[in-house]
Protein backbone atom coordinates (compact mmCIF):
# COMPACT_ATOMS: atom_id res chain seq x y z
CA UNK A 1 0.00 0.00 0.00
CA UNK A 2 1.09 3.54 -1.15
CA UNK A 3 0.24 6.26 1.73
CA UNK A 4 1.70 9.06 -0.54
CA UNK A 5 -0.91 8.81 -3.72
CA UNK A 6 -3.54 6.57 -5.54
CA UNK A 7 -1.85 3.89 -7.12
CA UNK A 8 -3.22 2.81 -11.05
CA UNK A 9 -3.36 -0.46 -10.21
CA UNK A 10 -5.07 -0.15 -6.99
CA UNK A 11 -7.90 1.87 -8.63
CA UNK A 12 -8.15 -0.78 -11.47
CA UNK A 13 -8.70 -3.37 -9.03
CA UNK A 14 -11.22 -1.03 -6.59
CA UNK A 15 -13.33 -0.34 -9.90
CA UNK A 16 -13.80 -4.10 -10.66
CA UNK A 17 -14.64 -4.81 -7.60
CA UNK A 18 -17.04 -2.35 -7.29
CA UNK A 19 -18.83 -3.34 -10.44
CA UNK A 20 -18.99 -6.67 -8.86
CA UNK A 21 -20.51 -5.57 -5.79
CA UNK A 22 -23.01 -3.80 -7.65
CA UNK A 23 -23.91 -6.83 -9.80
CA UNK A 24 -24.38 -8.76 -5.89
CA UNK A 25 -26.79 -6.16 -4.87
CA UNK A 26 -28.30 -5.96 -7.97
CA UNK A 27 -29.50 -9.81 -7.85
CA UNK A 28 -30.18 -9.96 -4.16
CA UNK A 29 -33.83 -10.94 -3.51
CA UNK A 30 -35.56 -7.48 -2.10
CA UNK A 31 -35.83 -7.24 1.44
CA UNK A 32 -39.56 -8.84 3.00
CA UNK A 33 -41.30 -8.23 6.24
CA UNK A 34 -40.57 -8.30 9.26
CA UNK A 35 -42.61 -9.51 12.83
CA UNK A 36 -40.28 -9.49 15.72
CA UNK A 37 -37.62 -7.52 17.16
CA UNK A 38 -34.61 -10.11 18.68
CA UNK A 39 -34.07 -9.55 22.59
CA UNK A 40 -31.17 -8.75 23.82
CA UNK A 41 -28.98 -8.82 27.12
CA UNK A 42 -27.05 -6.82 29.03
CA UNK A 43 -23.38 -5.93 28.13
CA UNK A 44 -20.04 -7.17 30.44
CA UNK A 45 -16.67 -5.13 30.28
CA UNK A 46 -13.93 -7.48 29.75
CA UNK A 47 -10.19 -7.00 29.46
CA UNK A 48 -8.23 -4.11 27.39
CA UNK A 49 -5.34 -2.94 25.93
CA UNK A 50 -3.97 0.52 25.85
CA UNK A 51 -2.66 1.59 22.72
CA UNK A 52 -1.42 4.89 20.41
CA UNK A 53 -3.64 5.35 17.27
CA UNK A 54 -5.29 7.69 15.49
CA UNK A 55 -9.81 7.38 15.56
CA UNK A 56 -11.66 7.87 12.37
CA UNK A 57 -15.30 8.55 12.25
CA UNK A 58 -17.07 8.96 9.22
CA UNK A 59 -20.80 9.71 8.55
CA UNK A 60 -23.05 10.30 5.75
CA UNK A 61 -25.11 13.83 5.46
CA UNK A 62 -28.06 14.38 5.77
CA UNK A 63 -29.10 10.69 6.20
CA UNK A 64 -32.44 11.22 7.85
CA UNK A 65 -33.53 13.34 5.67
CA UNK A 66 -33.76 10.30 2.45
CA UNK A 67 -37.01 9.24 2.19
CA UNK A 68 -37.44 5.51 3.98
CA UNK A 69 -41.25 5.37 4.61
CA UNK A 70 -42.10 2.26 1.76
CA UNK A 71 -40.82 -1.24 1.46
CA UNK A 72 -38.91 0.08 -1.94
CA UNK A 73 -37.93 3.28 -0.32
CA UNK A 74 -36.05 1.03 2.28
CA UNK A 75 -34.74 -1.76 0.02
CA UNK A 76 -33.01 0.85 -1.83
CA UNK A 77 -31.22 2.43 1.13
CA UNK A 78 -30.25 -0.91 2.49
CA UNK A 79 -29.09 -1.56 -1.67
CA UNK A 80 -27.50 2.29 -1.22
CA UNK A 81 -25.65 1.03 2.04
CA UNK A 82 -24.17 -2.14 1.22
CA UNK A 83 -22.72 -0.91 -1.44
CA UNK A 84 -21.25 2.63 0.43
CA UNK A 85 -19.85 0.65 3.46
CA UNK A 86 -18.41 -2.89 2.41
CA UNK A 87 -16.09 -0.13 0.11
CA UNK A 88 -15.38 1.97 2.90
CA UNK A 89 -14.93 -0.99 4.87
CA UNK A 90 -12.68 -2.43 2.71
CA UNK A 91 -10.62 0.55 2.05
CA UNK A 92 -10.19 1.00 5.93
CA UNK A 93 -8.71 -2.88 6.14
CA UNK A 94 -6.56 -2.31 3.04
CA UNK A 95 -5.09 0.91 4.80
CA UNK A 96 -4.52 -1.61 8.01
CA UNK A 97 -7.41 0.04 9.62
CA UNK A 98 -10.11 -1.73 12.27
CA UNK A 99 -13.54 -1.66 11.74
CA UNK A 100 -14.83 -0.95 15.31
CA UNK A 101 -19.00 -0.24 14.32
CA UNK A 102 -21.27 0.64 11.90
CA UNK A 103 -23.46 3.58 13.42
CA UNK A 104 -26.26 2.83 10.64
CA UNK A 105 -25.21 6.24 8.97
CA UNK A 106 -21.53 5.97 9.47
CA UNK A 107 -18.41 3.77 10.72
CA UNK A 108 -15.66 4.33 13.12
CA UNK A 109 -12.23 2.94 12.64
CA UNK A 110 -9.18 2.82 14.69
CA UNK A 111 -5.21 3.08 12.91
CA UNK A 112 -2.79 1.62 15.34
CA UNK A 113 0.38 2.86 14.96
CA UNK A 114 3.09 0.78 13.43
CA UNK A 115 0.62 -1.02 11.52
CA UNK A 116 -0.35 -1.42 7.67
CA UNK A 117 1.99 -2.79 4.71
CA UNK A 118 4.02 -1.44 4.70
CA UNK A 119 4.30 -0.28 8.38
CA UNK A 120 3.22 3.35 9.31
CA UNK A 121 1.58 5.44 11.96
CA UNK A 122 -2.49 5.86 12.32
CA UNK A 123 -2.54 8.91 11.65
CA UNK A 124 -0.87 9.06 7.80
CA UNK A 125 -2.80 5.79 7.16
CA UNK A 126 -6.19 7.25 8.47
CA UNK A 127 -6.12 10.84 6.29
CA UNK A 128 -4.91 8.54 3.20
CA UNK A 129 -7.58 6.00 3.62
CA UNK A 130 -9.98 9.18 3.79
CA UNK A 131 -8.59 10.41 0.74
CA UNK A 132 -8.95 7.14 -1.04
CA UNK A 133 -12.44 7.09 0.23
CA UNK A 134 -13.62 10.02 -1.06
CA UNK A 135 -11.94 9.30 -4.46
CA UNK A 136 -14.32 5.86 -4.31
CA UNK A 137 -17.36 7.98 -3.71
CA UNK A 138 -17.08 10.29 -6.20
CA UNK A 139 -15.71 8.93 -8.85
CA UNK A 140 -17.18 5.10 -8.36
CA UNK A 141 -19.77 5.16 -6.29
CA UNK A 142 -22.02 8.17 -6.84
CA UNK A 143 -21.80 7.39 -10.87
CA UNK A 144 -23.78 4.11 -10.20
CA UNK A 145 -26.27 6.01 -7.81
CA UNK A 146 -27.26 8.51 -10.59
CA UNK A 147 -28.67 5.82 -12.63
CA UNK A 148 -30.94 5.50 -9.44
CA UNK A 149 -33.98 7.17 -8.30
CA UNK A 150 -31.79 7.79 -4.34
CA UNK A 151 -29.80 11.03 -3.91
CA UNK A 152 -25.76 10.89 -4.30
CA UNK A 153 -23.95 10.18 -1.14
CA UNK A 154 -22.16 12.81 0.80
CA UNK A 155 -19.94 12.52 3.70
CA UNK A 156 -17.64 13.73 5.73
CA UNK A 157 -14.53 12.58 8.43
CA UNK A 158 -13.56 13.47 11.51
CA UNK A 159 -9.77 11.89 12.43
CA UNK A 160 -7.91 12.58 15.93
CA UNK A 161 -4.72 10.80 17.80
CA UNK A 162 -3.75 9.65 20.92
CA UNK A 163 -3.67 6.45 23.63
CA UNK A 164 -6.77 4.42 23.41
CA UNK A 165 -8.10 1.73 25.26
CA UNK A 166 -9.43 -1.29 23.25
CA UNK A 167 -11.35 -3.47 25.33
CA UNK A 168 -13.52 -6.71 24.37
CA UNK A 169 -17.36 -6.05 24.94
CA UNK A 170 -20.03 -8.32 25.65
CA UNK A 171 -21.78 -11.33 26.90
CA UNK A 172 -19.16 -14.70 26.77
CA UNK A 173 -20.15 -17.34 23.74
CA UNK A 174 -22.98 -14.22 22.38
CA UNK A 175 -22.19 -11.66 20.46
CA UNK A 176 -19.14 -9.69 21.36
CA UNK A 177 -17.15 -6.95 19.89
CA UNK A 178 -14.04 -4.41 20.43
CA UNK A 179 -15.00 -1.10 21.17
CA UNK A 180 -12.04 2.21 21.47
CA UNK A 181 -12.79 3.70 24.42
CA UNK A 182 -10.91 7.14 25.71
CA UNK A 183 -11.05 10.73 25.51
CA UNK A 184 -9.62 10.56 22.04
CA UNK A 185 -12.27 8.05 20.85
CA UNK A 186 -15.13 10.71 22.33
CA UNK A 187 -13.34 13.69 21.03
CA UNK A 188 -13.19 12.45 17.28
CA UNK A 189 -16.67 11.87 17.05
CA UNK A 190 -17.64 15.01 18.19
CA UNK A 191 -15.13 16.72 15.88
CA UNK A 192 -17.62 15.71 13.07
CA UNK A 193 -19.78 18.93 14.18
CA UNK A 194 -16.96 20.84 12.75
CA UNK A 195 -17.04 19.20 9.15
CA UNK A 196 -19.24 19.68 6.25
CA UNK A 197 -20.04 17.26 3.59
CA UNK A 198 -17.21 16.21 2.13
CA UNK A 199 -14.60 17.64 4.45
CA UNK A 200 -11.96 15.89 6.55
CA UNK A 201 -11.12 17.39 9.96
CA UNK A 202 -8.61 16.28 12.02
CA UNK A 203 -7.55 17.42 15.42
CA UNK A 204 -4.23 18.97 16.55
CA UNK A 205 -2.39 15.88 17.59
CA UNK A 206 -3.46 14.23 14.47
CA UNK A 207 -2.31 16.98 12.47
CA UNK A 208 1.65 16.84 14.56
CA UNK A 209 2.02 13.18 13.08
CA UNK A 210 1.41 14.00 9.35
CA UNK A 211 4.42 14.39 7.39
CA UNK A 212 5.46 18.11 7.60
CA UNK A 213 5.03 18.82 4.23
CA UNK A 214 1.17 17.56 4.35
CA UNK A 215 0.80 19.56 7.58
CA UNK A 216 2.08 22.75 5.37
CA UNK A 217 0.82 22.26 2.31
CA UNK A 218 -2.47 20.59 3.09
CA UNK A 219 -3.95 22.00 6.17
CA UNK A 220 -5.67 25.05 7.46
CA UNK A 221 -6.61 26.12 11.17
CA UNK A 222 -10.34 26.33 11.58
CA UNK A 223 -11.09 29.63 13.29
CA UNK A 224 -13.23 28.37 15.91
CA UNK A 225 -13.35 28.01 20.28
CA UNK A 226 -13.84 24.19 19.94
CA UNK A 227 -14.64 24.51 23.55
CA UNK A 228 -11.59 22.12 24.46
CA UNK A 229 -8.77 22.72 26.14
CA UNK A 230 -5.23 20.82 27.35
CA UNK A 231 -6.17 20.17 30.88
CA UNK A 232 -2.32 21.31 32.20
CA UNK A 233 -1.79 24.91 29.77
CA UNK A 234 -5.21 25.13 29.62
CA UNK A 235 -4.74 26.50 25.56
CA UNK A 236 -7.28 25.83 23.13
CA UNK A 237 -7.56 22.33 21.35
CA UNK A 238 -7.06 23.25 17.72
CA UNK A 239 -8.84 21.50 14.67
CA UNK A 240 -7.93 21.43 11.09
CA UNK A 241 -9.56 21.63 7.83
CA UNK A 242 -7.40 18.51 5.71
CA UNK A 243 -8.20 19.86 2.11
CA UNK A 244 -5.40 17.76 0.33
CA UNK A 245 -7.21 15.28 -2.25
CA UNK A 246 -5.67 12.48 -4.48
CA UNK A 247 -4.58 14.59 -8.03
CA UNK A 248 -3.26 11.83 -9.86
CA UNK A 249 -2.33 7.99 -10.10
CA UNK A 250 0.82 6.71 -9.18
Amino acid sequence: MNYDGLQDSYWRAQIARIEELRQKISARPKIGEGRTVPDDDSLTIGDGKRLSMAVMFIDICGFSSRSMETLEEQDLTLRVLNLFFTEMIRIAEEYGGNVEKNTGDGLMIYFNDGEGSPSENGTKRSVSAALTMMAANQHLINPILRATPTKEIEFRVAIDYGNVTIARLGPPRRFNSNAAIGATANFASKMLRHAKAGEIVIGESARNMLPSDWQANWTELLPLDTGWHYQQSGKTYSLYRYFGRWSRLL
